[in-house]
């Protein structure tokens, strides 16, 4: 079954196949990511046309004050059936990232000119980390230049299409924006108002969450297709449209009033709620229970927090670090 999107899909697969990854691990892929979005794996095909169009927009990708944790997340997700899906070819070639610093090879001035040439062209900004905003940004520099000048040169662009904050850092400040708050941490929404932001929170974010958005924003540019429907908090509610609560498989147990006292307790080795132990699973809106992290098999990841025996801490929420501490206590 070919896709008629001018010479993109045939190029990719060529490229994959010279990596060792076979045309069905591409379209695999892409039915994952059209799970994750709640399309069905059916749809897979307008998937790989949108990662494949001729005129998709590269993606450029801005590190701010951060851990870089969301950055690992994506990076650990290259899997399909147990098998490396080579990161270099499903994320960076692509969904077309031309400028991320981390993980980008050039360093200094050729760094410097890959974003300035990136910028070139129609682009998503995905950026990474709250923004140091006290005493003008002088907190967090790149290269002598603030985040926030970074950030406003890129996200005012004329072509900027449309501006993802990945990660809680991003979306809402995180850590960084924690009481006392020393550098006056924002999210990019709190800095940028007029800017079309997308919020996909999390410490770490779930990295399929974060494909499928930007999936959603570029099927916008190459389909005019509508942007993904967004909640208060400007997140796509086809991840976090319901409590982690109503997902989790220790659900169960929490209508029975079965709960675990102790995190050694016979109770909790059963698998009984952690709601009294602090979980924050009922005021919290992710998908983790159903997609887990490390995704090795149909996009469903090996584990996720609860089950692995922690509560939720509720990472993506805003400010959470002030909001949900302590972390270890039932909700008053």
């Amino acid at each position: 079954m070919k896709i008629s999107v001018g010479h993109g899909l045939a190029d990719a697969e060529k490229r994959l196949e010279e990596r060792g990854v076979s045309r069905r691990d591409f379209m695999k892929f892409c039915g994952i990511i059209a799970a994750t979005m709640g399309m069905g794996p059916a749809y897979a095909t307008e998937v790989a046309a949108a990662l494949t169009a001729d005129n998709r927009p590269s993606v450029i990708w801005l590190h701010n004050a951060e851990c870089t944790g969301c950055s690992e997340s994506i990076l650990r997700m290259a899997s399909i059936d147990g098998k490396t899906a080579y990161i270099d070819t499903l994320i960076l070639d692509v969904i077309s990232l031309e400028y991320q610093e981390t993980i980008m090879a050039a360093a200094g001035e050729m760094a410097e000119k890959a974003l300035h040439d990136a910028m070139k062209k129609p682009y998503l900004l995905v950026v990474e980390g709250g923004i140091p905003m006290k005493d003008n940004g002088i907190y967090g520099k790149v290269g002598g230049v603030t985040m926030v000048e970074m950030v406003k040169k890129a996200i005012t662009s004329k072509n900027c299409l449309a501006t993802i904050a990945y990660g809680t850092c991003a979306a809402y400040g995180g850590v960084q924006a924690a009481k006392p708050n020393p550098t006056d941490a924002k999210g990019v929404k709190a800095v940028f108002p007029k800017s079309l932001v997308i919020n996909v929170p999390g410490c770490p974010p779930n990295p399929y969450n974060l494909v499928g958005t930007v999936v959603a924003a570029i099927m916008t540019v190459t389909k005019k297709a509508p942007l993904p429907a967004l909640d208060g908090d400007l997140r796509p509610t086809v991840f976090f449209g319901q409590t982690v609560h109503d997902q989790c498989e220790r659900q169960p147990f929490f209508e029975k009033e079965q709960f675990a006292m102790s995190f050694d307790s016979p109770e909790a080795k059963k698998g009984w709620c952690l709601y009294k132990l602090g979980c924050k699973g009922p005021s919290t809106y992710n998908n983790c229970p159903t997609k887990k992290f490390n995704p090795l098999d149909k996009g469903v990841g090996v584990n996720w927090p609860v089950q692995a025996g922690h509560p939720c801490i509720g990472c993506s929420e805003p400010n959470f670090w002030d909001k949900m501490s302590p972390f270890y206590e039932m909700e008053k």
